[in-house]
């Protein structure tokens, strides 16, 4: 219970409930200057104040909120709940059940190991695109992902009856951000324990958590320790943050969607800067924006590079509320809090903000971005252009049509498509006086298995894919793709036969509005079947190409493409046989997949021929927006939603026949390769030992600057001659299973035997090598062979490091790896703030270099034997602030980056969770 310095408890009563809430007012803020996400924060101190990790000095700091300050003040945001996907929550899932067993091992009740906040996990990362454009992909597809995963779904099974105040969403429900703002997500929390009402606030194991901000949730993506101290109720450190404004002004016109101003926003705040900054929407604008559009914004949040993205509540969001099945109890105190505590949006009050963007809605234009960065935006009308000045680059394989004689190239007139569809490219669309060539040159044969013949070339779209919670979350431009593909199939079009298209929508609501607009057969007949309820292409799930395309692709180095109504094209990132890929809205999708070509201007360029042969323009089958917000209007209803989630939690009956045994304790299984029991916990006490120093020990890597936690921690695909391969084929797993490191988060051993071992590393220990070596008694050898025999020999390890160490995203294995191969201590020049908490919370110390000092200054060669003295020298048994390090001959002293009373605390008893277990098992 907080201590509440400032008086601030009282009653709140909605209809015939009391609720008590901490009134902001007693805070002496001037709360209409102060950003509506400030205000939040504000909240969530002065009712979590102790007087010793959350204080009154902290509540009077960001009372009195300074935007134009650099951020430098620490404090702890303790969130409502929390979020989990299953690749990020498995292994959570796995430290609660072998906390489990380590109560019960120190002679305590395991069942007091539960999350002591709400835990919501939904399976959503899994499902991929292995089959498609036929009428039983979904089933066919589902079948396979629940024989790939059926160890991790017993887990998560288990688990879902095992656990108090932990959830799961089934596989093939819904996205994860889809269920948390249409069901998930309450605005306002009501805690029945405690009787307090306060915002809704949250954190999960997914960088697009912020899609919640479109409801008005503060809530942002960590890495999965700082999810399971959340679990625990131990609060997140942070810095008082910036808050960006962004005005919004007008309305979107005619042809616009919120596709396109998502991506119009992202180009404006990437450019501005917003990283590690909150961001906030304000103005007269903000009210003409329904929630799925807030939504679409807030999700983009990791591609603006901002905390969050946020809106403040107002009467769209009661109404989005009521209209997806929240209980009228529910809206009621969301108006009467949000009044009471000044959190209700006043489109006429303009906050104090660090810095502010203006965009007028009506200047928003149709638009794509990519072929790399989700904050490279194209207009439309440049679409062809821009791609075509990209693969110049890249590939150099462009003629311009007046060195077209003699040269490899289409002849004047393109060979027919199936289905009618002729002159794909058409000779008479020339643009030779921009300089631009006439058309792209590497027509590519390519013989399917099927029967079916076609010309490949540059440019052409390969995989077609409506997907992601950005945009399948908003029935605005998921029926706008259902009319255009209706339009479409009427004039007879189809898509083009090299296209793999897909559609995963975020939840089976889309499909039920679908079904009820009749629009589900005519996107089928176009070869967006659904493939199941997923993330899919967006992460990569995209599944094989057919085998003739891809080997063409391969063969002849074409840069095919992908179009995709996702958040991200990073390079690599959607399958490894495309190089370009663009963000885009779900119509957009449906009409490239049509031309099947990026090669064609939209606007100017037929994409086809109806049975007449007459011409067929985009402009022709675009629905308008009055047409897409009457079959909104009819088709979506909140009954869908009600009915949805009313089971959410249940599954189908794949799920429901999953077998559950183990009680309350989870039973490991040695042969299982998903789900292992780690040794975190192997030979822990009831009380934490005593502080020592660390001696004798030896240098595990020694790295550069700006390593990030993505060359520390195992991510991707398994090579079959790494130590995680070799793991694998030993225990009787053939390369082709292997899946994903992602996928096998929940076994320690794959993971600990991927940790440092990214392909980019650079380990200066082992100089012209690149990956996870290192050299060990003259020898080069792998880092997790060297770590294990430093383990055997009863070495410590040390990582050596220079600036921003840990940089990127907070991936909890960058920190749980780095433990479990040893390394007890870290020396870096300076690091990423979550990763150094991370470090902490798995019980490594981080220790930085004094100002001045380098590795190089100080003649490290990272052969010498180390030790750390002083750990135990500081007051009231804690570290102190700089200890002595011993480098051979070399003395030299470091700072002691264990920051705030918690950490001080986490590391004397070895990190996080043990901390939380010796408490548990004491009461």
């Amino acid at each position: 219970m907080s201590s509440n310095s400032f008086d601030a408890r009282r009653t709140l009563t909605v209809g015939d409930r009391a609720y008590e809430i901490y009134g902001l007012d007693a805070t002496g803020a001037d709360l209409p200057s102060l950003p509506y996400s400030i205000r939040v924060l504000l909240e969530n101190l002065l009712r979590n104040e102790d007087g010793e990790n959350i204080t009154a000095d902290d509540i009077r700091a960001v009372a009195a909120y300074d935007p134009s300050k650099e951020p430098d003040e620490e404090i702890l945001f303790t969130p409502a709940r929390v979020l989990l996907q299953d690749f990020t929550g498995v292994p959570a899932i796995v430290d609660l059940a072998v906390m489990r067993d380590a109560v019960a091992d120190l002679g305590g009740n395991p069942d007091v190991i539960n999350p002591r906040v709400p835990v919501d996990l939904v399976i959503d990362h899994s499902i991929q695109v292995d089959t498609f454009a036929v009428p039983d992909a979904f089933q066919r597809n589902a079948e396979i992902e629940f024989e790939r995963n059926y160890e991790r779904y017993q887990f998560l099974r288990w688990g879902q009856t095992a656990f108090d105040n932990f959830r799961v969403v089934p596989t093939n429900t819904g996205i994860v951000h889809q269920v948390n703002l249409e069901y998930l997500g309450q605005v306002v929390f009501a805690n029945s324990e405690t009787g307090e009402a306060y915002p809704d606030s949250l954190v999960g194991t997914d960088s697009h958590t912020p899609m919640i901000n479109g409801l008005g949730v503060v809530g942002w993506g960590v890495g999965g320790i700082e999810a399971e101290a959340a679990m625990h109720g131990q609060p997140i450190s942070m810095l008082i943050p910036q808050v960006v404004g962004f005005e919004l002004t007008g309305e979107l016109v005619e042809g616009a969607t919120a596709t396109d101003m998502v991506l119009t926003v992202t180009e404006m705040l990437r450019e501005k800067g917003v990283v590690g900054k909150f961001v906030e929407f304000f103005g007269e604008g903000v009210g003409s924006l329904p929630i799925p559009d807030r939504a679409t914004l807030g999700n983009m949040s990791p591609e603006f590079g901002s905390t969050i993205s946020i809106f403040p509540v107002d009467q769209r969001t009661l109404d989005y509320m009521a209209f997806t099945g929240r209980s009228d109890e529910q809206i009621a105190l969301t108006e009467a809090y949000a009044k009471e505590q000044g959190l209700w949006h006043d489109p006429s009050n303009r906050p104090n903000y660090t810095d502010t963007l203006t965009l007028d809605l009506a200047t928003v234009v149709p638009s794509l971005a990519g072929p790399i960065r989700p904050e490279d935006r194209v207009a439309l009308t440049d679409a062809k252009r821009g791609m075509r000045e990209v693969i110049t680059r890249w590939t150099g394989d462009v003629k311009s049509r007046a060195n077209e004689a003699g040269l490899e190239s289409f002849p004047a007139s393109d060979p027919p498509t199936p289905g009618g569809q002729q002159n794909r490219r058409p000779p008479e669309h020339v643009s030779t006086s921009d300089g631009m060539p006439d058309r792209l040159s590497k027509p590519t044969p390519v013989d399917m298995d099927n029967g079916e013949s076609f010309i490949l070339d540059h440019g052409d779209v390969v995989i077609a894919a409506i997907t992601s919670c950005t945009n399948t979350s908003n029935p605005s431009v998921m029926i706008g793709a259902g009319l255009l593909a209706k339009n479409a199939v009427d004039k007879g079009l189809t898509r083009k036969p090299w296209v793999k298209t897909s559609l995963a929508p975020g939840s089976k609501v889309v499909t039920d509005y679908y079904e009820r607009a009749g629009l589900m057969p005519y996107l089928e007949k176009l070869g967006f079947s659904l493939v199941g309820y997923g993330c899919t292409t967006c992460i990569g799930n995209s599944g094989p190409l057919p085998p003739a395309i891809s080997k063409a692709i391969n063969d002849e180095g074409l840069a095919a493409v992908s179009v995709l109504s996702g958040n991200r094209n990073f390079e690599g990132r959607i399958g490894p046989d495309v190089k370009l890929n663009y963000l885009m809205s779900p119509p957009l999708v449906v009409a490239y997949a049509i031309a099947g070509t990026m090669d064609i201007d939209l606007y100017n360029e037929p994409l086809g021929t109806d049975a007449d042969g007459n011409d067929v323009m985009m402009a022709d089958i675009w629905p308008t927006n009055a047409q897409i917000a009457d079959v909104v209007d009819d088709s979506v209803r909140r009954e869908q939603f009600v009915d949805r989630y009313a089971d959410v939690f249940t599954g189908d009956e794949r799920w429901q026949n999953v077998p559950v045994s183990g009680g309350s304790r989870f039973e490991w299984s040695d042969e299982s390769t998903y789900i292992q029991k780690p040794t975190f916990f192997d030979g822990m006490g009831a009380e934490p030992g005593q502080l020592s120093d660390i001696t004798g020990a030896k240098v595990l890597v020694k790295l550069g600057d700006a390593v990030t936690t993505d060359h520390i921690s195992p991510a991707g695909a398994i090579k079959a001659d790494s130590p995680a391969g070799h793991y694998l084929q030993d225990k009787g797993v053939e390369p082709r299973d292997f899946n994903s490191f992602g996928s096998r988060r929940g076994n320690h051993e794959v993971m600990m035997r991927g940790t440092f071992g990214n392909i980019r590393l650079r380990n200066q220990l082992a100089p012209g090598t690149e990956g996870g070596f290192t050299t060990k008694d003259g020898e080069v050898t792998s880092i997790y062979e060297a770590a294990m025999e430093y383990v055997e020999e009863g070495t410590p390890l040390v990582v050596l490091a220079g600036t921003a160490y840990g940089n990127g995203s907070s991936r909890d294995w960058a920190a749980k790896g780095t433990i479990l191969l040893g390394v007890k201590a870290v020396i870096a020049k300076s690091y990423e703030r979550i990763h150094r908490s991370n470090l902490i919370g798995m019980g490594v110390l981080p220790l930085q270099f004094k100002d001045g000092d380098t590795q190089d200054s100080l003649g490290l060669t990272g052969e010498e034997e180390f030790s750390i003295t002083g750990i135990a020298g500081g007051e009231d048994g804690k570290v102190p602030r700089e200890v002595t390090v011993t480098a051979g001959d070399k003395e030299f002293m470091v700072d002691v980056r264990l920051d705030t009373p918690n950490e001080q605390a986490y590391y004397r008893h070895g990190g996080i969770l043990h901390y939380v277990l010796r408490d548990l098992s004491s009461t």
